[in-house]
């Protein structure tokens, strides 16, 4: 079978968990969203982040690997500043993803790369993965292709925050989007594959490994371990993938970029995981990019140079 070749991997996914997110306080940003609006809601931000980038340190902890790469050089007191900006930036595209759950119509979004997409999306027999990353906005950016006939599958787990999974509706998205659990037969890859045949989106995530193997690319300067199982799956099913960036460049608009698509293929049965070595530097490079752009825009939080 095609997927065999994959079947012992572990498929990144994404963790929804917001562990610091409560009722209470969604109810109190939804609350603002009807008094205040948008931005009057964002200004609140200011000062919850400051909380966070002073007194919390893992949240701290967790930023320092991109801040200390981007932003090589910095003083101390520098660092906590560009922690800060990034907490904020976190902050206004998660009540972002909110708002846009309350009124679909308040964003205007920016399309790159949607006609290539839309003959990709006729024209492509094994459907496709739309490759994610912590990096901007893809959940916000999944509204603005509600459009599309094709039925898209999420690989995430589910959402153990009750606060967050209700307040920003993970897992009862409107149209033809369904979840596949990493913690199906074999993990999920059975269940992609099917999905890839029936000519369905299969979204997985691609800049960090949760658990998964992964090879190492130069990022920003520096090795990084990235996951490659999302390109394996490409490569066995041999469909292509779209990488889905969104990058906020107003307080109402979005850039959402398809136009990056690869074609991870294998020649031959030997060095597989080598052979693919060259779709994740590209990729790598792409993220590169987005964040010399849109440097408060990326949301690892975690350390994958080390």
């Amino acid at each position: 079978m095609k997927y065999s070749n994959t079947q012992r991997m572990k498929i990144p996914i994404e963790s929804q968990s917001l562990k610091r997110g409560t009722r209470l306080g969604f109810r109190f940003f939804e609350m603002s969203l009807r008094l205040f609006g948008l931005r009057g809601t964002y200004g609140l931000l200011y000062f919850v982040c400051l909380y966070y980038a002073v007194f919390d340190k893992p949240a701290i902890s967790s930023a320092l690997p991109y801040i200390e790469r981007r932003f090589p050089g910095c003083s101390f007191l520098r660092k906590r500043l560009h922690i800060y900006r990034l907490f904020i930036s976190q902050g206004k595209q998660l009540i972002d993803r909110y708002a846009a759950v309350m009124n679909p119509g308040l964003f205007d979004f920016q399309l790159k790369g949607f006609k290539e997409f839309d003959r990709l999306m006729e024209t492509s027999p094994n459907g496709f993965i739309l490759l994610t990353s912590h990096v901007g906005n893809w959940q916000i950016a999944m509204m603005s292709m509600n459009k599309m006939e094709k039925t898209v599958c999420l690989l995430m787990n589910p959402e153990d925050n009750s606060a967050v999974k209700n307040s920003l509706q993970i897992g009862h998205e409107k149209g033809d989007i369904r979840v596949i659990s990493p913690d199906g037969y074999l993990g999920g890859v059975v269940e992609i594959m099917n999905m890839l045949k029936q000519g369905h989106i299969v979204s997985i995530m691609g800049d960090r490994s949760y658990g998964a193997k992964t090879l190492d690319v130069m990022f920003m300067g520096e090795k990084a371990q990235f996951p490659y199982s999302g390109f394996a799956i490409a490569a066995a099913a041999e469909c292509p993938m779209v990488i889905l960036l969104a990058g906020k460049n107003a307080s109402d608009r979005y850039i959402v970029d398809v136009s990056n698509i690869l074609y991870p293929r294998y020649k031959g049965r030997r060095n597989k995981e080598n052979q693919l070595r060259p779709w994740i530097e590209t990729f790598a490079e792409i993220i590169e990019r987005f964040v010399d752009q849109y440097p408060y825009q990326c949301f690892l939080f975690y350390d994958i140079w080390n």
